[in-house]
């Protein structure tokens, strides 16, 4: 039988080759240099890490790297890793992805970023510095003669040659060896891709430079000038850094993605207090079991999912709810880990811990959708995969007739034209073509207000034809206002906000907040409050110029033996069929008028929402809102369909199903409630308004919080694929044309001075890259 060594992947046979046994699992080896480097890297505590890599694909798909990222005692053994192009492969501890060379990433949500993958993004970062600086002086030396600069009547043809040389090969062999490492493993596993062409174009131009450099006289006399050949070492840095800068973004991205799984993670307390026998005691969150008896006390989170067992609050839940009203909490309520408690302590009975929680749900949903996802540069790699064979078919073709069919020198014209070939298809254009739309596609929408959090994510808006929005900060403002003050006869409005205004100072209600915002907006003074108290879940009350107020719900002041009358009773009624909340009140036991307060939905939200639909999109509301709030808003703004009274895995779900039922779906929101839905859409948009957990979560961000920027998101997407088509065809356009020249197509017809030289052949694909980069920027014109 035969095996793979993992060091170096090569075939050995298990009778004859060497032999060592890690954590129960039998490896096998060519040398005794690989069997020493594989247990070396082992002897430490987590050697299983790569024990199922023979399960999921070759052993070691990057041995230099895996052992670089095997010391970090941040990941558990055991930890499973993922690529984040291609989300099927899979393994045990780091490595390289086998498909496109990417370093895969745990799909276990760490609370901080790991030193490697800081050291990573710093490597990259210092990679593509250290190539810029060192290849603007070749681009320098290669291009101003061209605009006419007199550079050689300072500096030699050959000595600018030898100074680019020199400053080019840290550029190639330092700052682009792992776009070089990335070409080799996309080869050696025939899944050819980006970095195949970058490789093969780079090092083609660098080898070709090197040999015209050193060895000029090799060439025909047409291909000379003054005893030098054309060299195209600045073909070589352009294309390392451009490749370098969008790695270096890739990472910086790929950061902030894990930044929005760390802000959720601090939402859970690191601690507990468990009671056994009556006794309290601090433990750790991970110490916590399923039956504990906890107690959480005023402020403080709740630790995990479980049910009140004794005592009363009132919990904020607007991490999972999105709306700002606490909710009642008594015995025999669900509580949620991570929601705040506001008011009372109380004990309760520790139901689900660990991964069980709503909260670590939400983790692992929004982790698994953020992985989910294919990148637009694979669309690229997709035609790559068809255009490199057929660019090195075409040069080996052009080689072998100019080796049998050309004049004299034949191994010189077969040589050049060969070259000719690589050169015209080097993929500098099919480089840019991309990128530079997106960069610039990206700066006018941060001009507009729209952050784009990676290149997909405009390719993918195009597309969408179903519109999810949360209606709390989305629609409406996000902020509860007053909206109606309706006294009793012996009350003036003025009076009746003043006295309610006064008492409501004191609590921390949402509600009772916007009451005293618009008290103080009318410029009433409030008055001295004694003996306030709270009545969880019902009201406050308070005592104004010796006087008994009561403000709460309408069975709070029925409770105190209060009488609403009819005729504000059933106004009251009207205004909660429109989803405004009612706070009744009363003065010296006699009923004093209702408040109604709301949250208003945004001037612009109406606009937008028909722009939408002109658009042809679908809109659908989910919102964890009541049903009669979200009926009455949905009807207002003509919206398609809603959903009230969601939770979030409601939300997460019904993204879900939309997109299983072939819609492509763009999420809306602004609360820690919907990350998971931001992030399984395949667009999340979050309003800037909102909670940093929803931005990190979404790939665009509004910054006015405006929904109207969702329209010039999706008009910017179209604007910047279509460009994108227009660039590749530029590309490959000029390749098309270009490649049959460059091999001597016209050669039998026109003769020889129809031959293209790797000089024109370089400057023909200068001109594609001029090109689209000219395309590119025209849509900075757009209106």
């Amino acid at each position: 039988m035969t095996a793979t060594d993992p060091i170096c992947h090569m075939e050995v046979d298990e009778s004859t080759a060497l032999h060592a046994t890690v954590e129960g699992q039998d490896w096998y080896f060519c040398s005794q240099g690989c069997r020493d480097k594989f247990v070396a890297q082992h002897a430490e505590p987590e050697p299983a890490d790569k024990k199922s890599c023979c399960h999921h694909g070759p052993p070691d798909h990057h041995a230099k790297h895996q052992s670089h990222k095997q010391d970090s005692k941040d990941v558990p053994a055991g930890t499973i890793y993922s690529c984040p192009m291609h989300p099927e492969i899979e393994q045990v501890g780091p490595g390289s992805c086998p498909i496109c060379g990417m370093d895969l990433e745990p799909l276990m949500p760490q609370k901080e970023d790991s030193p490697e993958e800081a050291a990573e993004y710093e490597l990259m970062a210092r990679r593509f510095w250290g190539g810029l600086i060192l290849g603007m002086p070749v681009f320098l030396l290669a291009m101003l003669p061209m605009t006419g600069i007199p550079v050689h009547n300072w500096i030699s043809p050959t000595v600018s040659g030898w100074i680019q040389f020199l400053l080019s090969t840290p550029v190639m062999f330092w700052a682009g060896w792992p776009l070089f490492e990335r070409a080799y493993r996309s080869i050696i596993s025939m899944n050819l891709n980006m970095f195949t062409l970058i490789g093969i174009g780079t090092g083609t131009a660098y080898i070709y430079s090197v040999i015209a450099l050193v060895a000029p006289g090799i060439f025909p006399a047409s291909f000379q000038h003054e005893g030098t050949v054309e060299l195209y070492f600045e073909a070589t840095v352009v294309i390392t850094v451009l490749v370098l800068l969008g790695q270096m973004l890739e990472l910086r991205a790929r950061k902030r993605t894990n930044s929005a799984i760390q802000e959720l993670l601090s939402l859970a307390p690191p601690t507990a207090h468990l009671v056994v026998d009556g006794e309290e005691r601090e433990i750790s969150l991970e110490e916590v079991q399923a039956g504990n008896l906890l107690r959480v006390r005023p402020g403080e989170k709740v630790p995990v999912d479980g049910l009140v067992q004794e005592g009363k609050s009132l919990i904020d839940e607007s991490m999972i709810t999105g709306e700002s009203v606490p909710v009642t909490k008594e015995q025999g309520d669900d509580v949620i880990g991570g929601t705040v408690n506001q008011t009372g302590s109380f004990l309760m009975k520790a139901e689900k811990v660990g991964g069980e929680t709503l909260l670590s749900q939400i983790i692992q949903m929004v982790s698994s959708a953020q992985r989910s996802r294919a990148p637009i540069q694979r669309v690229v790699d997709t035609i790559a995969s068809y255009f490199v064979p057929a660019v090195l078919a075409a040069s080996v073709l052009t080689f072998l007739l100019w080796s049998w069919l050309g004049p004299e020198p034949r191994f010189a014209y077969a040589l050049i034209n060969a070259v000719a070939v690589l050169i015209i298809a080097c993929p500098c254009a099919l480089g840019l073509a991309t990128p530079m739309s997106i960069m610039v596609g990206v700066g006018r929408g941060a001009k507009q207000g729209i952050l784009i959090k990676n290149a997909e994510v405009l390719e993918t808006l195009q597309k969408v034809d179903t519109l999810v929005v949360d209606k709390t900060g989305t629609l409406t403002e996000g902020r509860p206002s007053l909206t109606e003050c309706m006294p009793a006869a012996n009350y003036s409005e003025a009076d009746l906000l003043q006295i309610t205004a006064s008492v409501e100072q004191h609590s921390e209600h949402p509600l009772s907040q916007a009451v005293v915002v618009a008290a103080k907006e009318r410029g009433l003074k409030l008055k001295d409050v004694s003996d306030f108290d709270s009545v969880t879940g019902a009201g406050v009350k308070g005592t104004v110029d010796g006087k008994l107020v009561l403000i709460g719900s309408a069975s709070f002041l029925r409770d105190q033996s209060i009488n609403i009358k009819d005729e504000l009773s059933s106004q009251a009624d009207q205004l909660r069929e429109q989803g405004q909340g009612i706070i009744f009140i009363a003065v010296a036991n006699e009923f004093a008028g209702f408040l109604s307060v709301s949250d208003p939905i945004k001037e612009t939200t109406a606009q937008a929402i028909q722009k939408l639909h002109a658009l042809g999109l679908t809109i659908v509301m989910v919102t964890g809102d009541n049903e009669k709030t979200a009926r009455a808003v949905a009807k207002s703004l003509n919206i398609d369909d809603v959903e009230a009274g969601v939770k979030p895995q409601d939300k997460y779900e019904k993204i879900k199903a939309l997109r299983n039922a072939g819609h492509k779906v763009a999420m809306a929101g602004d609360g820690i409630n919907d990350a998971p839905a931001l992030a399984e859409a395949d667009v999340g948009i979050a309003m800037g308004t909102g909670t940093d957990v929803a931005i990190e979560s979404a790939e665009v961000t509004l910054v006015k919080g405006d929904l109207r920027g969702v329209v010039d998101a999706i008009d910017l997407s179209r604007l910047v694929m279509k460009n994108i088509h227009q660039n590749l065809l530029f590309a490959f356009g000029y390749n098309a044309l270009g490649i049959p020249i460059a091999a001597g197509i016209l050669v039998p017809f026109l003769g020889m001075h129809a031959l293209l030289s790797p000089m024109i052949a370089a400057a023909a694909m200068s001109f594609s890259s001029i090109s689209v980069i000219g395309n590119a920027l025209r849509l900075r014109l757009k209106s």
